[in-house]
């Protein structure tokens, strides 16, 4: 009976960390579609997530790269090679979609009410229910097809955001009146070649102009890819956890 009890111990103290481990870091979701289908995700969960305290929330879009069928997982790209490198510390509970529509402009695949853009937004909405979160810190940012959907998307839901972070996008130029008061850091290298920098210049001047106080990083000399030096400042995360939606 002592050796039956022992071993009991023994199977709950191995079981206990696998357990935990499972709880927290990148874990993979999946969301079903109206149609039956499914679509994976990937959900980071801070380490030291317990369910007593509400996390922020960052939704983050990736770039056309890492469409369904392409060269890298969402994941593998941007926000989540950040977060790798200081996993233990990251305090915000991030959603990573994946984007699976071919058929559309790769710029409008994360506009707003585009399939792949409604789709995460549910995801987002599904990780808050199920992960105590708090509705007044949830960030939106994306790089490059998912900085012009962060443009988008900021627009038409300028209510859900605490702050926006879009990189290397575009915006319309129209939408500056919506997003004036939402708390906005740009970033984007001058020497984009696949998304001209005068893309966000002109976003930015537009928002100024209407009253907005956004910043904006820009880096010389450096091209496409602005978005590791964006998501490897850390001041961003200082700055977006100084933010609440109202």
């Amino acid at each position: 009976m002592f050796r039956r009890i022992l071993l009991v111990m023994a199977l709950v103290m191995i079981a206990t960390p696998a357990d935990a481990a499972e709880k927290t870091g990148f874990l993979e979701k999946t969301f079903k579609n109206a149609d039956g289908s499914e679509s994976p995700y990937i959900v980071f969960v801070p380490a030291d997530y317990d369910g007593t305290k509400e996390l922020p929330v960052i939704l983050f879009l990736h770039g056309a790269g890492e469409t369904k069928g392409g060269s890298k997982m969402p994941v593998d790209q941007g926000i989540g090679t950040h977060i790798k490198k200081v996993a233990k510390t990251f305090p915000f509970l991030t959603i990573i979609p994946q984007a699976e529509d071919l058929k559309t402009q790769v710029i409008k695949r994360w506009h707003a009410g585009s399939p792949d853009a409604d789709r995460a937004l549910k995801m987002l909405e599904a990780t808050m229910k199920e992960y105590k979160s708090d509705a007044k810190r949830v960030y939106l940012t994306g790089l490059s097809m998912g900085g012009f959907g962060t443009w988008s998307l900021a627009a038409a839901h300028p209510e859900k955001w605490a702050a926006i972070v879009p990189i290397c996008g575009g915006g319309n130029l129209k939408d500056a009146e919506k997003i004036k008061d939402l708390p906005t850091w740009c970033f984007h290298g001058d020497k984009d070649t696949a998304v001209k920098v005068e893309l966000s210049r002109t976003m930015i001047d537009a928002i100024t102009k209407s009253g907005g106080k956004p910043k904006y990083t820009e880096y010389p000399g450096v091209g496409h890819n602005s978005w590791d030096e964006a998501y490897a400042t850390e001041e961003l995360y200082t700055w977006m956890l100084s933010h609440k939606s109202k």
